[in-house]
C-alpha cells in the first residue's frame, strides 16, 4: 500500500464513515463515541506503521555523526556497524530509493556509504552494534 492509497482511499473513506456517510435521516442515532475513538486509534496505528516506519538505527548513526561533527567540524569518514544495523540501513535505502553504494575493501570488509560517512560491516560484533565515529589515520 503506497502513500496515495492510504491518504486517498483509506483516510477519506474513513472520515466519510465517521461523518455519518451510511444510514440517512431515518437511521437510529446512538452514542458511538467509544467506537469512534477506537477507530481513530486504529487508524493512527495504521498510519504510523505504514507511512513512517521507525528506523531507530538511523538515529544512533546520526548521533555518532553529530558528536564527531561537533568535535572536529566535519563528518566522520567511518562508523562500524553490526549485521542487523547493516540490514536495516540497506532496507531503508532501498525503500526510500536512495543511491546504494556498497563495496568491499581490500581487507575483505563490506562498506556502505550513508550521507558523508562510510559504514563498515562488523559481523564479529553484536548484531545491533554501532561503533564510534572515526577518521582514517
Amino acid at each position: 500500500m503506497d502513500r496515495r492509497e492510504v491518504f486517498g482511499g483509506g483516510v477519506l473513506g474513513f472520515t466519510a464513515l465517521l461523518a455519518g456517510g451510511g444510514g440517512g435521516p431515518d437511521a437510529p442515532q446512538r452514542d458511538d463515541r467509544a467506537d469512534i475513538a477506537r477507530a481513530i486509534d486504529e487508524l493512527r496505528e495504521l498510519l504510523r506503521a505504514r507511512v513512517a516506519p521507525p528506523f531507530v538505527e538511523l538515529a544512533e548513526i546520526r548521533r555518532q555523526q553529530r558528536m564527531f561533527l561537533k568535535a572536529s567540524h566535519k563528518f566522520p569518514e567511518f562508523i562500524e556497524i553490526g549485521v542487523n544495523i547493516w540490514d536495516r540501513l540497506y532496507d531503508w535505502q532501498v525503500r526510500y530509493r536512495q543511491p546504494l553504494n556498497v563495496a568491499r575493501r581490500d581487507d575483505g570488509r563490506y562498506t556502505m556509504t550513508f550521507m558523508f560517512t562510510t559504514l563498515v560491516l562488523r559481523p564479529d560484533q553484536a548484531d545491533d552494534y554501532v561503533g564510534f565515529a572515526y577518521d582514517a589515520r
